[in-house]
């Protein structure tokens, strides 16, 4: 439901909430009331130190003090369980329980420092035992349990919390049915408070990081994209939470419709043509370099048990005669990893560059003999600063000669683009390489940010190397323009593993999920804590996804197309997603220029039934597919695990190799996607 609003402003939390960390504080409670019980009844009359009347009467108060307040937590988890996330009605008198809560702290810190107090000066005389079990009651049970309601309430407090309690206290006065100047004043003040506070939170987060003008920049960017997001929602992260996992089961109850329980067995070769195959077989190739990319942490990641071992002698070796051949950056490990992971030799390669900072990644050049090219591999998401390139998602222009239409891409990949191009270029790098292989053509290649760099980069070279070709693995789904996508087509090929979420991610994509998420929390009529169990359960162990009442059976077919007043009232008035929800055509996708996935997509997933014991071979299919299979993000445990470099390189290999292989993830449910 909207945020709890207690002492005057809006909590990061919802009534709802206190179920679960109820329950928990009632039974940590009971444990130290049962113990303390237990000393008193042992002991009754019989405190013979200086001070065993103070002990006696610590006891007493102590235990009373205990019972009052599990019977306060009871009362909070009892009211706290009723209703449903869109019904607060049963839980009105939340705020009241809460206020007595917090009352109740005052005498349990007075309680614990006298305990503190009679520990360390009139114990004396005392039996250890004694003592030992009132420090453990002093120490381990009251200065833990407050020391975590403070770091909980630094959890919940939101900054923004007095300013969106009195927008939404000024909505009955007629906000909905008429727009005014004061409202909208407020709505875009709140708006400009968010950005400010997502900026320090960043800058806090960052820094480590120089605070030069193009990370002010990024930081500022970020930080209205980010506070712009579900700054005109009332949703909490439970309600987030609830709806993802609602939306999950909703997403593999309609898979189930549409997946048959018995597919016929095929080799990976029959649903896929020949084109397709010789594809495969460059991907596949060409995955080793991006995954070889990422130095030295992807190959002790793959080689948990052998890889520190063969890094080490090579990492403390004196090459600098190779490396000056190479012509890159401190270089460390990371080279004598590219070495293994490739199986080059060190004068295969042109350039080497480990040199990170935002909007520029690392990279490297090498000749690749048996392909006869000349191949560029970009690094994908590794850094910090990485992810600051990642979040930068504003649209920049990127003119390009040749292309009729719009000519825009992600800001911060198209800056790395233009970096990697620079030095590609004005450095000569590229010019050394052709005057040693003048015959071979340009590769280009990455994974994840380096796929989507990459993809740039193909597409600012293209005009003078016209016979490159590009393999972007797991791209970013707001990438490019639709004019820069189709121009795209003729020589870059995207691969993309399952239900990974980059290749789905992007501003359009995520205004779609907050709307869905929306629509999810205010129709489901089921108390929050056993949608989170339930969820819980079912990522873990799968089952069958809940068959949840929700409050469209009861609507009348006129009415479907207008939002519910859950919805409404999760919105701030006067926002896009307010609009959006009684709209097909939302606004919230004016706001944010589509982008897309480049080149051609090669959508690789499991094959067979969805369902499968562990330890079952997996077999991979492959097809081509459109971007449209992509316009939705699609929950699922394997929606992260799908985007991982060794995970992406194993399907490849299992592909062209033509046998399948064992693996055992966290969960196979559901993981097979029927491409559109």
């Amino acid at each position: 439901m909207p945020g709890m609003v207690v002492f005057g402003r809006r909590w990061g939390i919802a009534s709802d909430d206190l179920v679960l960390p109820g329950a928990f504080e009632i039974f940590i409670r009971l444990l130290w009331w049962i113990g303390t019980l237990v000393l008193y009844a042992t002991h009754k009359g019989r405190f013979d130190c200086h001070s065993g009347a103070v002990l006696h009467g610590y006891l007493v108060v102590l235990l009373i003090l205990l019972a009052v307040i599990i019977l306060s937590l009871c009362a909070i988890v009892y009211i706290s369980a009723q209703g449903t996330i869109m019904n607060p009605g049963p839980r009105r008198s939340m705020p009241a329980l809460v206020y007595l809560r917090a009352l109740l702290y005052i005498p349990e810190f007075v309680w614990a420092c006298l305990g503190a107090i009679w520990v360390s000066d009139d114990s004396r005389g005392c039996a250890p035992a004694e003592v030992g079990v009132v420090l453990s009651l002093v120490f381990f049970s009251s200065w833990i349990i407050l020391l975590f309601t403070v770091v909980g309430v630094l959890i919940v407090f939101d900054p923004l919390g007095s300013l969106q309690w009195r927008t939404r206290a000024d909505e009955p006065l007629g906000l909905r049915d008429l727009e005014s100047s004061q409202s909208s004043q407020l709505f875009d003040r709140a708006r400009s408070l968010a950005a400010r506070v997502w900026e320090c939170r960043l800058r806090l987060l960052c820094c480590c990081l120089p605070q030069d003008d193009s990370h002010r920049a990024a930081f500022s960017s970020i930080a209205q994209l980010f506070s712009g997001f579900f700054s005109d929602t009332d949703l909490v992260p439970s309600d987030i939470a609830a709806g993802l996992t609602l939306l999950h089961q909703e997403q593999d109850k309609m898979e189930q419709c549409r997946d048959p329980d018995n597919v016929l067995p095929h080799s990976p070769s029959s649903p896929i043509r020949e084109d397709l195959e010789l594809e495969l077989e460059k991907a596949a190739h060409c995955m080793q370099f991006a995954v070889a990319a990422y130095g030295w942490p992807i190959y002790i990641y793959s080689n948990p048990l052998t890889g520190l071992c063969k890094l080490s002698g090579d990492c403390c070796r004196n090459r600098n005669v190779e490396y000056d051949l190479v012509g890159g950056d401190n270089l460390g490990c990371h080279f004598s990893s590219i070495l293994h992971m490739t199986g080059l030799q060190y004068r295969d390669f042109i350039h080497i560059s480990i040199h990170n900072q935002i909007y520029e990644i690392p990279f490297f050049v090498a000749l690749d003999h048996k392909r006869e090219a000349v191949l560029v591999a970009v690094r994908g998401t590794l850094s910090l600063k990485d992810v600051l390139t990642d979040l930068s998602a504003e649209c920049e222009n990127l003119p390009v000669q040749g292309v009729s239409g719009a000519c825009y891409a992600h800001k911060g990949i198209s800056h790395a683009a233009n970096y990697i191009y620079k030095r590609l270029v004005n450095d000569g790098i590229l010019s050394q390489a052709f005057s040693i292989a003048p015959e071979y053509r340009l590769v280009i290649t990455g994974h994840s940010l380096g796929a989507g760099t990459a993809s740039l980069l193909a597409v600012l070279l293209r005009s003078v190397y016209p016979t490159l070709q590009c393999y972007a693995f797991s791209p970013p789904g707001g990438l490019m323009s639709k004019a820069l996508a189709d121009y795209s087509k003729q020589f870059v090929i995207s691969v993309v593993l399952g239900k990974d979420l980059v290749p789905r991610l992007s501003i359009p994509n995520m205004e779609d999920l907050k709307r869905r998420i929306l629509k999810m929390v205010s129709n489901c009529c089921k108390p929050k804590y056993k949608i989170l169990l339930h969820g819980c359960w079912y990522e873990v162990f799968g089952g069958t996804p809940d068959d949840f009442p929700t409050e469209m059976e009861s609507r009348r077919e006129e009415a479907l197309s207008q939002p519910l007043l859950g919805e409404e009232s999760l919105l701030v008035h006067g926002s896009t997603s307010y609009q959006s929800l009684s709209s097909d055509d939302s606004p919230g996708h004016a706001k944010h220029l589509p982008l897309y996935l480049p080149g051609r997509i090669m959508y690789i997933t499991e094959d067979g039934p969805s369902r499968r014991p562990c330890f079952s071979q997996v077999r991979y299919r492959a097809e081509w597919s459109s971007e449209v299979a992509f316009g939705s993000v699609l929950i699922s445990p394997r929606m992260l695990t799908d985007h991982m470099p060794d995970v992406v390189l194993h399907a490849l290999r299992s592909l062209t190799s033509n046998r399948a292989f064992s693996l055992c993830p966290s969960t196979l449910s559901n993981s097979h996607l029927n491409v559109i």
